[in-house]
């Protein structure tokens, strides 16, 4: 029972600290502008939870942020750092809209939806490649050949837009109606002008789907155990290098898939810098849901209510506020989940000297252990014929 609620106190400490921190900076941003807390709020909240749009839009903003969060957690599960989400997101959203569009009009939806992201996943995990191979063979670190890779396609990209496709607006054209994703207002009349679309479950559905796959498959299992001891997963025969490989490659595949909710749910169209930000908003995201998939999910949501709230609030405060908040939220959590963590570390500890100690008691010689020169055993039963022998007269 106890260990019950130690296990649900912690969250709900980190959740306190985090809410009570947020409202606090929050009140010093509106004050800044002299603005009053409680009317920014209700501001922020019209444009968010408050109104069906509203809500539709956070959804739409909370998309991507699934993928790129999911696709960095993969990563980080086994050791590595995929700070290219970034580069790998674009790529995907580029190659995955040409694709698209050059698909014939008489393609059947199922088809032309599940080509599509294909690319887009493919893409993403070729250029997460070059990092992966870079790491695994050459000891390189990912970090740095990730963000050498972010700066390529950052070239790359609109040079391809502008010479190879021909494009003077820097966009694509238009992908065929049967690889767009149908948005959620068809099912949900009151989300009517929103960007909310089926990515956003189709995202819940391959995280949760992929949890489960990391957790009970062996190459997924492999992947954990090699984020927390490569060294001894080599002695037991386990192949680090292609595992490691593995798991970017996965990690960019998901992060490429994030351009379900930009080019198919929403524009129907690549053009340059769509999508931008969100490959690095996902490490947020991703130390904010601590590799739980309701985790991500709602902390995608937070992320994507601020966003929204900048722009609710943008007429009286700057949208940039909001940012702050973000950055306030990922220090507020990471300070309290460490002090919840040393302080249900200290009970175990103790719990387990005091078996210790009682251990040693029992071994004989109190609680430091047995005396020195001390050869306590256990006293031998005589026979009572001894005492009963009889001397002759």
């Amino acid at each position: 029972m106890n260990a019950t609620l130690r296990r649900f106190k912690q969250p709900a400490l980190v959740a306190v600290i985090a809410i009570a921190g947020l409202w606090l900076v929050f009140n010093l941003i509106a004050f800044a502008f002299a603005e009053a807390p409680l009317a920014t709020l209700a501001r922020a909240w019209g444009g968010t939870w408050g109104t069906p749009y509203g809500i539709g839009q956070v959804l739409f903003k909370a998309t991507p942020l699934i993928f790129t969060g999911y696709a960095f957690h993969i990563a980080q599960r086994a050791g590595l750092f995929n700070i290219g989400a970034e580069g790998q997101l674009a790529a995907a959203s580029l190659c995955g809209g040409a694709f698209a569009a050059q698909l014939p009009a008489s393609t059947p939806m199922p088809l032309a939806l599940l080509s599509a992201l294909l690319v887009g996943a493919i893409v993403g995990a070729l250029v997460a490649l070059p990092p992966a191979v870079m790491r695994a063979r050459l000891g390189v670190h990912e970090v740095i050949t990730a963000i050498m890779m972010n700066r390529i396609v950052d070239v790359l990209v609109p040079f391809t837009v502008a010479t190879v496709l021909g494009a003077s607006s820097l966009r694509t054209a238009d992908v065929v109606s049967g690889a767009t994703l149908p948005r959620l207002d068809k099912v949900f009349v009151s989300l009517s002008g929103s960007a909310a679309s089926a990515a956003f479950p189709l995202a819940v559905a391959l995280v949760v789907a992929l949890y489960f796959w990391l957790g009970r498959s062996r190459p997924g299992r492999e992947m954990q155990w090699i984020g927390k001891s490569a060294e001894a997963c080599r002695a037991e025969g386990i192949s680090v290098r292609n595992r490691l490989i593995l798991a970017m490659l996965l990690s960019g595949a998901f992060a490429g898939l994030g351009m379900s909710a930009t080019v198919l749910g929403y524009k129907g169209y690549f053009e340059v810098g769509l999508g931008s930000g969100a490959g690095f908003a996902g490490i947020a995201v991703a130390l904010l849901g601590r590799g739980h998939p309701i985790g991500i999910v709602l902390a995608a949501l937070f992320f994507g209510t601020l966003e929204q709230a900048g722009l609710a609030i943008n007429a009286r405060v700057p949208k940039e506020a909001m940012t702050v908040l973000e950055a306030v939220a990922i220090v507020l959590v990471s300070a309290a989940g460490r002090v919840s963590i040393s302080n249900t570390e200290q009970p175990a500890n103790s719990a387990s000297n005091e078996g210790d100690s009682s251990k040693s008691e029992a071994q004989g010689g109190g609680p430091d252990g047995p005396e020195k020169g001390s050869t306590r055993q256990s006293p031998k039963t005589k026979p009572d014929t001894e005492f009963a022998e009889v001397t002759p007269s």
